[in-house]
């Protein structure tokens, strides 16, 4: 399909080019509500979008019909162009793609019944007096092909399992949810499923004893779960969209050392075991690590195309689309740590809540939770959120939860100087990070 609606295309843009992707996902979703089988069901869903360069603009179009009418396609994304950004957008030529597995036949095999049993099982380990217990497992079986008119030609089956576990307890005015997950290409190990249960458990029994919060400007170890408001504003600074609007704090940082030599930064699509590896982008780029903070040294950004083009850059292989709309920039694997740390397999948390951080804490905090993550302005690095799950640190031991609590600092000026890196790296998503410590971040009563 790909290879006769490129030739199509090609008679058609004069003199210009054309990129085309297909992509096919089956998704199988299960879930368990207060411990309770609610949902199984299957869906598919697929479609092709093309991008066509004609007259030096930029046209897109779209469709999810099973038997697509190219021709048609085609001319609404021709019209599409009349209309479009002018753009002087080169499409990548042919090149050999790096081998990553993204496929595995167990993952893609296993039936609705093992994964519901998956689910029972699960409940049946975590289930708790007092306490409502949610279950989502998804298992998505895909295939991506991408092409261009400049002779680019790619394509990968995919398989990926995400198992996320859910605890609410409500006793009064008290509001305890706590979660983890399994993200990963293969179906979650009998280990790996432990690791899940006993991460629950090891957050619940803490949690259980309720403590007044510290205040003032104290050390606070974020774990993987609690780094969202420390990695995001870096997320949109290390954008080549932001850098190229001219928002980006670190715009013209780089080379100079913006952060703590021990931290280094790496969007990598090759990682082992990352949830988001791929052989190459949805424009065709071949996929290959990109370092974006080096022993705190700003390196570079990541670009798609089109952002590319704009910034007179080179596209990173970072362009990731969808059926509908033009490509935009899209991590994959971002790994967060220290400059000597390696990426492993781990998907659930271990057992030692902040990662052998608290031992010297005369008083401090660990967060694994903030409300309203991503309001505000982010990009400036500023953050100030109530948190949702944290347990507060008095000598070096967890002495229970904090409620009402806040904390605030700003990212940029807390990373120049990081207090430590945990041992409980792991993949929360597509992020792969261990815990951080910070010390002088503001903590207040609300």
């Amino acid at each position: 399909m790909i290879d006769r609606l490129l030739d199509a295309a090609r008679s058609m843009v004069d003199g210009g080019g054309a990129d085309a992707l297909w992509r096919r996902e089956e998704r199988t979703s299960v879930a368990f509500e207060a411990g309770r089988l609610k949902t199984a069901a299957v869906t598919e869903e697929g479609g092709v979008n093309l991008r066509v360069v004609a007259g030096g603009r930029v046209g897109i179009a779209g469709t999810t019909a099973a038997a697509p009418d190219l021709a048609a396609l085609l001319e609404r994304a021709r019209a599409s162009a009349d209309l479009g950004e002018r753009l002087d957008l080169a499409f990548p030529p042919t090149s050999p793609l790096p081998h990553v597995p993204t496929f595995f036949d167990r993952t893609a095999n296993a039936s609705l019944d093992q994964l519901i049993e998956m689910g029972r099982h699960l409940v049946e380990r975590l289930a708790r007096a007092g306490c409502q217990l949610n279950i989502a497992i998804e298992r998505e079986v895909g295939e991506t092909a991408v092409g261009n008119t400049a002779g680019a030609r790619g394509g990968y089956p995919a398989t990926a399992v995400a198992v996320t576990a859910q605890l609410i307890r409500i006793a009064a005015d008290d509001v305890l949810m706590i979660y983890d997950q399994y993200v990963g290409a293969d179906l979650p190990t009998d280990r790996d499923l432990d690791a899940l249960v006993r991460s629950i458990e090891a957050r619940l029994e803490p949690a259980l004893t309720i403590v007044s919060p510290p205040e003032g400007a104290l050390p606070v170890v974020f774990t993987p779960a609690g780094l969202a408001a420390i990695v995001l504003p870096l997320e949109q600074a290390l954008s080549g969209k932001t850098v190229l609007q001219g928002s980006s704090p670190l715009a013209e940082r780089v080379g100079q050392q913006a952060f703590d030599a021990r931290l280094s930064i790496t969007d990598d699509p090759l990682a082992r075991g990352g949830p988001a590896s791929r052989p190459l982008d949805d424009e065709g780029v071949p996929s290959a690590p990109v370092a974006l903070v080096e022993r705190g040294v700003v390196r570079g950004f990541v670009y798609d195309l089109e952002t590319a083009a704009r910034a007179a850059a080179r596209s990173t292989g970072h362009g990731r689309r969808g059926v509908f709309g033009k490509p935009q920039i899209r991590y994959t694997n971002l790994i967060v740590g220290g400059a000597s740390g390696g990426v492993g397999a781990q998907h659930a948390a271990p057992l030692q809540l902040g990662g052998g951080l608290i031992a010297d804490i005369t008083d401090g905090l660990i967060v694994d939770d903030l409300i309203g993550v991503g309001q505000g302005n982010v990009i400036g690095g500023g953050f100030s959120h109530p948190v949702g799950l944290a347990y507060r640190v008095q000598r070096g031991e967890i002495t229970g939860r904090v409620k009402d609590a806040a904390v605030a600092g700003n990212v940029y000026d807390l990373l120049k100087q990081i207090a430590g890196f945990g041992t409980d790296e792991r993949w929360l998503g597509s992020r792969w990070s261990p815990s951080l410590r910070l010390d002088g971040v503001s903590v207040a009563r609300r």
